[in-house]
């Protein structure tokens, strides 16, 4: 099959190409853009012009010579515009405003007393508005809205089933761009925390360059951002990735996805409803802080579900053999007491090709993988990257 494209997508992607490059590698000359491009050094010239035009590329002093005239050197200006992201979850919403290298600017956090979708979308407008009044001056001013939401969602920003907020066949994405009058892109939040790590977390971290890595977002439930070959994999419909509804206990409690036995029931945050005597609060920031102090009960409980995630791994690691697992979300804060007895199941339970060259990290951006990475999402598609597939 051929693909073929007109003069003016051809251009587009070639810009898109030039652009990216320099956001990766800068600081670099013209010549070298052309040499990592392959495009020629008129073309890379003329798109360099247009890109500083926008004031999305600036010239810096000249770099080394090899021989003649000093090269200028090209930076990307990424405090030409800036972005919002978003993390729902059942229990709070939180964003983010960042420039355009994913640099927080600015962050707020709102717990939620109702999680009904007209009053969800009244918290999201007025969080949109509130980062958006905190953002400087720029060019481009607020590029996108990125929005992580713990269910499956469809291209179009529909939230297909979120069980844990009651959701079903919800228009997120397209409703919000209408009433915000800008971009909106809605993903799984376990995608968007994937997109997090990978693009800011591990950055210079011996993550880096890393192209499977399965990343597990742990809180008020559990979903799973899927990067094989260095791309976000989603399945054939885009529903990869709902691990906490991997069922670990066939005769196990009932979920509220309608299975029983589901891994987030044992290993999230729904797990503290089960704890023997009650335990003193049953959100996570304040629980952190009674196991620091010497809580010995809720230090067991972490210790558990520590447990219990290292079974859930064991599954994954088995059936994906990825070369990197990361924790994220609001748990992986409790790394001090879920680590060793998660690590312990892993090594007793997988495959030993399989963990041989597995490592098994937590979140560089901790609590933030997510609000980040829907940041990067809406940045990413604002400037504008095309791809062709044959």
């Amino acid at each position: 099959m051929k693909v073929t494209g007109d003069q003016a997508l051809v251009k587009k992607i070639n810009k898109s190409i030039v652009l990216d490059t320099i956001r990766q590698y800068a600081p670099l000359s013209r010549v070298q853009v052309s040499q990592r491009t392959g495009l020629n050094k008129a073309t890379v010239s003329n798109l360099v012009a247009e890109l500083i035009t926008e004031d999305l590329i600036q010239e810096m002093g000249p770099g080394e010579s090899s021989g003649g005239r000093k090269p200028l050197l090209l930076l990307f200006n990424g405090r030409s515009g800036f972005a919002i992201g978003l993390e729902l979850s059942v229990s709070y919403l939180k964003g983010v405003l960042t420039d355009l290298h994913g640099h927080v600017e600015a962050e707020q956090s709102l717990p939620l007393e109702r999680t009904d979708y007209p009053s969800v979308l009244e918290y999201i407008q007025a969080m949109v508005r509130q980062l958006s009044a905190l953002a400087p001056s720029s060019r481009h001013g607020i590029v996108g809205v990125g929005i992580g939401v713990p269910g499956m969602v469809d291209a179009d920003g529909t939230v297909l089933f979120a069980p844990n907020l009651g959701w079903e066949e919800v228009p997120l994405g397209q409703q919000l761009a209408a009433e915000l009058q800008m971009p909106v892109l809605v993903d799984n939040e376990a995608n968007a925390g994937a997109q997090g790590e990978l693009h800011y977390g591990m950055a210079g971290e011996e993550g880096y360059g890393t192209r499977n890595l399965v990343y597990i977002s742990v809180g008020s439930g559990i979903g799973s951002g899927i990067i094989m070959d260095g791309k976000p994999y989603k399945g054939s419909w885009g529903y990869a990735g709902e691990t906490g509804h991997m069922s670990i206990d066939w005769d196990g409690l009932r979920c509220s996805c309608g299975s029983r036995g589901c891994w987030e029931l044992y290993a999230s945050e729904r797990y503290y409803t089960r704890s023997e005597p009650p335990l003193p609060t049953l959100h996570t920031p304040e629980l952190l802080q009674h196991a620091s102090h010497g809580n010995t009960q809720v230090q067991q409980l972490f210790h558990e579900i520590g447990a219990y995630m290292g079974i859930g791994i064991t599954n994954i690691v088995n059936s994906f053999n990825p070369e990197l697992i990361i924790i994220g979300g609001n748990l992986s804060e409790a790394r001090a007491w879920l680590e060793a007895p998660l690590q312990d199941i892993v090594a007793e339970r997988t495959l030993p090709y399989h963990r041989r060259e597995l490592n098994i990290r937590f979140a560089q951006l901790g609590s933030r993988s997510t609000m980040l990475g829907a940041a990067y999402t809406a940045i990413s598609a604002y400037l504008g990257h095309v791809r062709v597939s044959l």
